[in-house]
């Protein structure tokens, strides 16, 4: 049983024994290759002049010689960034909480309050909207998608008994593309994936 065991670590052994019979010897060993690429050093550092260093792209390891924290028109930007993100997160969280907690189970219609939260706050702002209502609202529910079964999404169940999806992400991207028209395109890239 141990020989199997034996046999599999034989090869280590074997390197252990040569680094120890370099170091005996006097020899160095090789170095070992670190775990990351990025912790190798190119050694193009040293090879770089003062002169080429001015004028090179600033690395990692520069200091900032400007804060953007100083700069009136970023403070502006994160101002409004922030006062956003406060307008849009009691939604955010109440769409979050419906798609991803036990809240509602699949194929569950919401309650009269999350119904009216959704509507007025979300679906409203949907760019088909129209379509999605189609031909009137019945509920808002829960499911699966058809075609990603493993995604959770709103469903738009209308009067005549069929049911469409809809993307609370394109609602909240027109909602803020129509109440800060200025600063949409930069919130919306900086706070969503695609």
């Amino acid at each position: 049983m141990a020989a199997p065991l034996l046999r599999e670590g034989i090869p280590l052994l074997r390197l252990r024994l040569q680094r120890y019979n370099l170091l005996a010897a006097g020899i160095p060993p090789s170095p070992r290759r670190p775990w990351c690429a990025a912790a190798e050093s190119t050694g193009l550092e040293e090879e770089v002049s003062s002169a080429e260093k001015s004028s090179a792209v600033p690395s990692v390891r520069d200091p900032k010689k400007y804060h953007m924290l100083d700069d009136p028109d970023y403070r502006k930007w994160k101002d409004k960034e922030e006062e956003i993100l406060r307008d849009i997160q009691p939604i955010i969280s109440l769409a979050r909480e419906i798609l991803h907690s036990n809240r509602y189970k699949d194929g569950e219609g919401l309650t009269v309050a999350d119904e009216e939260a959704v509507v007025d706050m979300l679906l409203r702002y949907h760019p088909h909207s129209e379509d999605k209502v189609g031909s009137g609202l019945d509920s808002i529910m829960v499911d699966r998608h058809p075609q990603f079964r493993w995604t959770r999404c709103l469903f738009v169940v209308r009067t005549n008994g069929g049911w469409i999806d809809f993307s609370y992400h394109k609602c909240l991207r027109a909602y803020i593309r129509d109440k800060y028209p200025s600063l949409a395109e930069r919130f919306i890239g900086e706070h969503f994936r695609h």
